[in-house]
């Protein structure tokens, strides 16, 4: 049986794989983990487009994303992640396009 997928395994899972310096996961399905979304700030991104850094991400979290439904993840170096937290005050976060209320509607255990 595949093991539960969370908001704290995913961050973790980063944060190891990933050598994240700063990792945001919400579950965007209400709690049944199969949709995330996430912030993810490592130095292993500089010098990556964005499909360079969507492609180490995906691979980081093979086994994880093969178990979910939806993943969203915004990736920035931590350079760009300092220049973006004080040009919105701190208020940014993982990406919560296409949801409603940073769930994802439909979505059941």
């Amino acid at each position: 049986m595949a093991q539960s997928i969370t908001e704290d395994s995913i961050r973790a899972a980063l944060a190891d794989r990933l050598k994240a310096s700063h990792v945001e996961v919400q579950d965007m399905s209400g709690g049944c983990g199969q949709a995330f979304t996430s912030l993810i700030v490592s130095p292993e991104f500089v010098g990556k487009n964005s499909l360079k850094r969507h492609r180490l991400v995906n691979a980081a979290l093979k086994d994880e994303i093969a178990q979910i439904h939806a993943w969203s993840a915004k990736c920035q170096t931590p350079e760009e992640y300092e220049r973006e937290r004080a040009a919105t005050g701190g208020n940014d976060g993982p990406p919560l396009d296409g949801t409603a209320g940073g769930e994802v509607t439909g979505v059941s255990q």
